[in-house]
């Protein structure tokens, strides 16, 4: 069943950034490290090389664009969030999986002169929607925990328990 979004608040989009760069670390970067370790893809987590253009390390990077993400995931949740027939969880994680996947895909790969689409090799394709599918449920699981952490549960933002729908 779903879950009817309150308005928007300074506080819960906060609490989406903060989520979404918290899921970045715990569930994106985790993804990340098992799959290269199982030598399934070769992949490296947690890298703290410097990008450009502000030669922030990586995995900062990913974090700020992960927090990023989780606010946009919000604004469209609280906009259509009581359209969806889909628990606040699963919702994100199907954002996840395919929002910024298709954005890495169709507008970051070009402009860093990379292939579109992972060169539309499905041996590598599989990757972007697997861990960004990760990173939106770690989104979808840490909102709510983050809202009745900090009080927002008053003010209707799904709670744990609502991941049980």
């Amino acid at each position: 069943m779903p879950v009817a979004a309150p308005p928007l608040t300074l506080a819960r989009l906060a609490i989406a950034f903060a989520a979404g760069a918290l899921a970045v670390l715990l569930f994106h970067q985790v993804a990340v490290l098992m799959i290269a370790r199982a030598g399934i893809a070769p992949l490296r987590a947690f890298v703290f090389d410097p990008v450009a253009p502000f030669g922030i390390p990586q995995v900062m990077s990913l974090a700020f664009f992960g927090g990023l993400w989780a606010v946009v995931f919000t604004v469209i949740w609280t906009r259509f969030g009581s359209a969806v027939r889909l628990p606040f969880w699963a919702a994100a994680a199907i954002f996840g999986a395919v929002a910024p996947t298709l954005v890495a895909w169709f507008v970051v790969a070009p402009l860093k002169g990379q292939p579109v689409a992972a060169g539309f090799n499905p041996a590598r394709m599989w990757i972007g929607p697997v861990l960004n599918g990760l990173f939106g449920l770690g989104v979808g699981l840490m909102i709510p925990l983050g809202a009745r952490l900090w009080g927002e549960q008053r003010r209707g933002t799904p709670s744990p328990t609502a991941l049980r729908d």
